[in-house]
Formats: C-alpha cells, structure tokens, sequence
C-alpha cells in the first residue's frame, strides 16, 4: 500500500466535462453519503482504493462561492492544510481540482462531532474532559508553533476517531501569521468569539484560538454553552462583566472553574496562555482536585 501524507500531497488539476464522479473513480475514490454541508462546501465519505480505507471528501463549488471566499479564505486554507501534519489534526491527503470545483480529500474521523458526543452522553466528566481537553491544547499548540490559527474552533469542528480520539477540522478560516500578528477581521461563530474580536477591537490572532478553547472547555464539563449568544450585544455585556455561572445540577471543580476563568479573561494581558493552560493544576499530572464548588 503506497502511504500518503500531507507532506507529499499532489494536485491533480483537470477539467470534467459532465460527471466528477467518473473521473474520481479513475483516481480510485467510491463516493458515499454527504456527512457534513455548509454553504459553499459538502463532506462525503469515500473509500480510497490507494490508501485501502475509508476517508472524507469535501467538496468546494467554487461557482457558488463569493469573490472572497475564493481568492482570499480558499487559498489559505488549502495552504495551511498542505503545511499541517499533526496528530491532533485531521489530516489531509490529496487534492483534486476540477474546474469548479476542489476535492479535499482527508482522515475520516468516525465517530462525529464533539458536539454530537456531548449532545448524546451529556456533560463529560472531569477525568475524561481532562484528557480530552489536552489532545486540543496540544493540537493548538502545534498549529500556533508554525504559526497557523484556526479562527473557528467549536465543538462542531472538533472531530473524534474511532478510539475518541480529538481531531481539529475545518481550516476554512485559519491563516498563517507573523508577528506582531495582529487583526481586526471577524469569523468564526459568535459563540465562540472573544469579545475583543466581537467589538472589532484589533486581535492579537492567536488569542482568538484561546478564548474559543475555554468556551470548549466549558460546554464539556457542563453540557451548556457559558453565554447566550442569540443577543450578541446583551453577550458582550456579560462577557466584560465576567459572568460566567456554573449549573449546581453539573458541579464543577474548583481547579475547572479557576482554569475557564482564567481562558476566558476579558483582559488579554491577563488572559491564559497555552503555556500557562498546560501548567494549571487541573490539566497537570497531579491535577486530581475533585472537590466541587
């Protein structure tokens, strides 16, 4: 079996003239079922007849998508996806571009979202979370040390493998940077979003990852979101005003509650960083504080 990695994608480039699907079959890809739909791009699944497993194929209508999208977010991404080879990432095998449309084929993650995970199994229990929560601050860490920021890490583009192993996905707004890295562009989901960026305060890009991680945290440990985010003004409100609570029906321990509150820090100079994250108590090897409050 010829193994293929990210480090050795290729790009194949022809033009279909009535069915992708023909043409992928040459290349050995079966097309399954959609598993995932924006609005410019789907996920299937697919079997590769050259990596002898199952993968996932997402697949961008470049005539469907704004100017912008194109020319600027697309590029990036495929750019930044060539560069990523890390555990804690899906990884991306080969892309295929038709003339309106480009084939990301990717690991398949088989188990869902962790959006999915928490939805079915409710708020994930501590010792769990704990080592759930570091496959994502390692990920981040590794993305952040060749200086890639993701912009859009949620629950929904947290994958899990088929051992619920966490795997970041979806690069569609991620963007290399260089110091002093700094930018005003908003995206991503509000939910997730600092309130810096929400007010169109210039970023520091790498703190939008940070911030999204402690909402992260938060929905594992209490299956809920921290704030309301159907009024975005009313969010940012509390936000600054630090109102984070925590369900007496889900207790937390006081080393969670102290680690969210730090990542989710108005004050930027204030704010966690990810060295900081891996050496708070709670994620720490003797990180076993259970007591709740």
């Amino acid at each position: 079996m010829t193994n293929v990695n990210a480090s050795n994608s290729v790009v194949v480039k022809e033009f279909a003239t009535s069915d992708d699907e023909v043409y992928l079959k040459k290349l050995g890809y079966s097309i399954g079922t959609t598993i995932g739909e924006g609005s410019y791009a789907k996920v299937k699944s697919a079997y590769s007849d050259k990596l002898q497993k199952r993968v996932a194929m997402k697949i961008i209508n470049r005539r469907s998508a704004p100017k912008d999208f194109k020319e600027k977010f697309l590029p990036r991404e495929l750019k930044c996806l060539k560069a990523i080879n890390h555990v804690g990432c899906i990884k991306m095998y080969e892309i295929i571009e038709f003339e309106q449309k480009v084939y990301i084929v990717m690991e398949h993650a088989g188990h869902g979202d962790l959006l999915e995970y928490i939805k079915l199994r409710g708020a994930v229990a501590e010792d769990r979370a704990r080592v759930m929560f570091l496959q994502v601050v390692e990920a981040v860490q590794y993305l952040h040390g060749v200086n890639i920021a993701h912009r859009d890490l949620k629950c929904e583009n947290i994958l899990l493998d088929y051992q619920n192993n966490l795997k970041i996905s979806d690069f569609g707004f991620a963007r290399f940077f260089e110091e002093p890295a700094i930018s005003k562009t908003f995206c991503g989901s509000a939910a997730y979003a600092a309130p810096e960026i929400l007010q169109g305060i210039p970023y520091y890009i790498p703190l939008h990852d940070i911030w999204a991680m402690g909402v992260v945290l938060y929905i594992m440990v209490c299956a809920s979101m921290p704030y309301d985010d159907s009024n975005v003004k009313k969010m940012i409100r509390d936000q600054l005003e630090k109102k984070v609570t925590f369900s007496k029906s889900k207790p937390v321990s006081k080393e969670g509650k102290d680690l969210i509150g730090r990542i989710l820090e108005v004050n930027v100079k204030k704010r966690y960083t990810l060295n900081n994250i891996l050496a708070h108590p709670w994620l720490a090897p003797d990180g076993n504080d259970d007591g709740t409050g």
